[in-house]
């Protein structure tokens, strides 16, 4: 059976990974929670990732939470999709490596 990583947005800077985790239990084993946090503050960027053991129990997830309010805020729950550095700037935040800044594609 394949996981499925799940993109989790717009949380309350309040949410803990412990609430995250307990949210997502209901619809399968729970592999790994992250909620993002900003580098030099340590506080929640609004974000995470939660990994659930199937892809059924995360297609469930997606259906029943996404636009779910908790702690006042509308929850947006989607696939998780890799990561890609195409969003500019620096790269900074775990990108770096490889030709990944697309100058040494030929």
């Amino acid at each position: 059976m394949s996981s499925m990583k799940l993109y989790v947005g717009n949380l309350s800077y309040h949410t803990t990974e412990s609430e995250l985790r307990d949210l997502f239990a209901t619809y399968g084993e729970v592999e790994s929670v992250r909620i993002i946090t900003d580098r030099d503050t340590g506080r929640s960027k609004g974000f995470g990732f939660i990994e659930l053991s199937g892809r059924t129990g995360g297609e469930q997830a997606i259906a029943e939470l996404n636009g779910k309010e908790v702690d006042s805020r509308q929850l947006k729950v989607n696939e998780a999709r890799p990561k890609t550095n195409d969003r500019g700037g620096s790269g900074g935040g775990g990108y770096g490596g490889g030709d990944r800044g697309g100058y040494n594609r030929y």
